[in-house]
């Protein structure tokens, strides 16, 4: 008598495995961030965006549609130009060409939130997000100089992506708020230099890599959990 065996193939690879290159290279850049060590802080910054489109692609890939996988990966995309904007665009202003590549990112995830992301409708406290915005304003504007429109415009963007993070799930909604503590962080670093400490500047990227990997997690469990509700 034989006996048959029968392999069971899983029906959908481990989510946290594509996550594992982009959490390796945050570490490495935070860590130098923190120690001043530009020499390899700048080069991995240029790596964390294509990682973290690594984990969406890893985790997305035939699991979600073509829209949310582009809106995703888009906004990964305009991210990763605003952090090389620098050294990808040497002819032009650095800042003014950060704040546009990260409103595109932002007009992206906005999308993204409301439109197919979303199980919930926006809560009352979401209005936070608004006071935010009037107070960041009020200190930054005699600061800012001829950037105050486009800062102000970034804020709303900012804060509208935060508020939006509010309809999704609990991970996205914490990965919106930690890119908004970034960047009010780097507004202080930007233009109140006198009022942020040195280790502002290492807390900017922490923030900024829980953040975008928080939303790009959010993004994979909401999409994975729908299909298997299906």
């Amino acid at each position: 008598m034989s006996a048959k065996v029968v392999l069971s193939r899983p029906t959908s690879r481990p989510l946290w495995w594509g996550f594992v290159p982009y959490v390796l290279v945050s570490v490495v850049h935070v860590g130098t961030r923190f120690a001043y060590n530009d020499a390899v802080a700048g080069p991995t910054k240029l790596l964390l965006m294509p990682a973290l489109i690594v984990a969406a692609g890893w985790g997305l890939w035939r699991f979600a549609n073509r829209v949310v996988f582009g809106l995703l990966v888009a906004g990964l995309f305009f991210s990763w130009l605003g952090d090389g904007a620098g050294a990808f665009f040497p002819f032009a202003p650095t800042l003014p060409l950060m704040l546009f590549c990260f409103g595109i990112a932002h007009l992206c995830y906005m999308r993204l939130f409301w439109h197919y992301l979303a199980i919930n409708s926006v809560p009352w406290w979401a209005l936070v997000f608004g006071l935010w915005w009037i107070v960041l304003l009020v200190i930054m504007w005699p600061r800012t100089g001829a950037l105050a429109v486009a800062v102000a415009a970034y804020g709303i963007v900012l804060g509208g992506t935060a508020a939006l993070a509010t309809r999704c799930h609990p991970v996205v909604l914490w990965g919106g708020v930690f890119f908004l503590a970034s960047d009010t962080i780097l507004a202080f670093t930007l233009f109140a230099a006198d009022l942020a400490p040195g280790w502002f500047s290492g807390t900017v990227m922490l923030t900024y890599t829980v953040g975008q990997g928080l939303i790009v997690a959010g993004a994979l469990i909401t999409v994975r959990t729908r299909r298997r509700g299906q």
